[in-house]
């Protein structure tokens, strides 16, 4: 077992045992005002691209409409405040996810990416990670990339504490909650070959 596997088992236990209690009351808010379904299930790719199935707190209501149509008032106040994030913490004891890490994004952008931006999967996919403390959904496409596969060549345990501790930060602030006029990010439809970011250590 790895230092950073030891590390996301016994932060994500000790989360899991603090936040408990509120997971529970969300839990139960989220039942009333969405009905049956606590729980938002979908594949997205790990590591590798290998599919696994993320938990989160379900924000928006069943039906017809865009994402945005159908976030509730609820809801947005779960993803502002980064709520609806803490089941991950199972997929982090499962050791599906890392505390820190690239973004699991969509399992049908996989074919989309670039050689290059593909390499984000060669880390375990995070509840956090470099591009959530640098803007999060704010930032464009090309620099959330250019940041996972910048953390993914970097990638340290001093790294990891250091964004860890920004993402507390970030989660206080509010800071990129959602890109203008989406209810998080719009739809990735690929980037052209050798558009990229901004250096991340800039």
């Amino acid at each position: 077992m790895t230092a950073k596997r030891l590390f996301d088992l016994i932060v994500s236990l000790a989360l899991l045992a603090l936040f408990s209690p509120i997971m529970l009351a969300t839990a139960l808010c989220v039942r009333l005002a969405l009905g049956p379904g606590v729980l938002f299930r979908q594949k997205r790719p790990g590591l590798y691209g290998r599919p696994f199935t993320i938990l989160k707190f379900r924000t928006m209501r069943a039906g017809p409409g865009t994402d945005a149509q159908r976030l509730t008032p609820f809801g947005r106040f779960l993803r502002a405040t980064s709520l609806d994030e803490l089941p991950e913490l199972l997929n982090v004891l499962r050791g599906e996810m890392s505390l820190v890490g690239p973004r699991p994004l969509l399992l049908r952008y996989l074919s989309l990416y670039t050689r290059e931006q593909m390499r984000r999967h060669e880390a375990l996919p995070g509840i956090t990670g470099l591009a959530q403390v640098s803007g999060r959904n704010a930032l464009s496409w090309e620099e959330r990339f250019a940041l996972d596969v910048w953390y993914v060549d970097h990638r340290t345990f001093r790294l990891d504490l250091v964004i860890l501790a920004r993402t507390v930060a970030a989660v206080f602030t509010r800071r990129g909650i959602h890109a203008e006029g989406a209810a998080t990010m719009p739809e990735f439809t690929g980037i052209k070959p050798g558009l990229h970011g901004p250096d991340p250590r800039d």
